[in-house]
């Protein structure tokens, strides 16, 4: 029997993509039927279902479940679940759709067929009670208050079959890992209790000791960045990739880190977005969860722990992924280490604090960076994909094989 953490809500992972010949029945099928065009959160979203990140979910959301995840954290049968997933169209494309007809779930920058919808539902919703429930404001500066106040105006619920995980597979090979196959790797390095790391930027000093601190209690660490879309500025995925692959062969003992990514889109909604988080990592097989300062945040809508707080309104019979709470972290030119506020004693002037935005503010303008922000080694991966932006030429990454420790 599995060490492991069990899947989200009980059962077994639940993936919803096809395989073999019902993969080709049903792309087959989905050729013969109207279509839904998806965003490309949405998109996203498809993908999770279909590898199972997404367990015990089988499709968009209803509105009872939508509405019990807005207003209680928890689907209608009283699963654990933060933050809705839903797929939303034009009043006009819903008119012409029938409760129990099926269609084909389309992306809408690739135009490819990626799913198989049956419509048990068509609703409407309170936008700006999500984005209360979600982000916490109703301001339309945020950019995922901005992305649910754009949506059409009818949600659609009901299971779905996947037939696609897009380019996902093919531009990322190893880096792209399933829920099952993070799980039988782990089995393998016999890890049982593993701590994943979020990340949308490369891996500065400070990440690098937050994922060190979690090895030293832990049997490793997932190093899990996000693959789908993110803001304008932000630093490509590959570039990241191959970044945090080199600090780990360089920096981490053998057999204590794994990169991988997944396939979704930042909401940027702070504290829930970390419980969505653990949701999913708990069914890629991590027991824990590495909370530190402002995670999943933009701008100054969430304090810089809140991430931390709200999980103490929720029971590990809830969520059984749990936080690994770790304070704000830097570099103390006194302890001539790193530190955080629980073990440096030294004042503000002593420290560095580090930061992704900061860091990628200071290779944007071209400034010198200091050499206790990051590991040389990083540096000169994200300065030439700096330089290549300057010179107006696309960079060229080589993804070699995922950093297993």
């Amino acid at each position: 029997m599995s060490r492991l953490v069990p899947p989200h809500g009980g059962g077994p992972l639940k993936p919803l993509l096809l395989e073999g010949d019902a993969l080709q029945n049903g792309l087959a099928k989905a050729a013969t039927l109207p279509q839904v065009r998806m965003t490309t959160r949405e998109s996203c979203d498809l993908i999770m279902l279909g590898i199972g990140a997404f367990t015990p979910l089988d499709g968009f959301m209803g509105k009872a479940d939508w509405e019990g995840v807005c207003k209680t954290t928890h689907l209608a049968n009283g699963v654990f679940w933060p933050i809705p997933i839903t797929l939303s169209t034009t009043p006009e494309v819903a008119d012409g759709l029938a409760i129990g007809q099926e269609v084909a779930l389309v992306d809408d920058e690739t135009s490819e067929i990626r799913g198989i919808m049956r419509i048990d539902e068509k609703y409407s919703i309170d936008k700006l009670l999500e984005c209360r429930s979600v982000f916490m404001t109703e301001d339309m500066e945020h950019p995922g208050v901005q992305k649910v106040m754009g949506q059409p105006d009818v949600n659609l619920g009901g299971p779905v079959q996947v037939l696609s995980e897009g380019e996902f597979p093919s531009k990322y090979g190893d880096i792209y890992m399933r829920p099952a196959e993070t799980r039988a790797l782990f089995e393998q390095k016999k890890w049982h209790k593993v701590a994943a790391f979020q990340t949308r930027n490369p891996m500065h000093r400070s990440h690098e000791f937050l994922a060190k601190i979690a090895i030293e209690t832990l049997d490793g660490v997932l190093i899990h960045q996000i693959l789908g879309k993110l803001k304008a500025g932000d630093i490509p995925a590959e570039v990241r990739a191959e970044a945090i692959n080199t600090l780990v062969d360089k920096y981490f003992v053998p057999d204590t880190a794994v990169q991988a990514g997944y396939p979704m889109e930042m909401r940027y909604a702070g504290p829930k977005e970390a419980l969505l988080h653990a949701v999913f990592r708990q069914n890629y097989g991590c027991s824990h969860l590495i909370v530190g300062r402002d995670h999943a945040g933009v701008g100054d809508y969430y304090g810089p722990f809140d991430a931390q707080y709200i999980f103490d309104q929720v029971s590990e019979s809830e969520l059984q992924t749990r936080p690994l709470k770790i304070d704000w972290t830097f570099y103390c030119y006194k302890c001539e280490g790193m530190a955080s506020m629980k073990t440096c004693p030294h004042g503000k002037d002593d420290r560095l604090l580090l930061s992704g935005t900061k860091l990628r503010k200071m290779l944007s303008d071209g400034d010198d960076v200091p050499r206790e922000f990051s590991r040389p080694e990083v540096l000169e991966i994200l300065k030439a994909y700096y330089a290549s932006l300057k010179e107006g030429e696309k960079v060229d990454i080589k993804l070699h094989k995922a950093a297993t420790g």
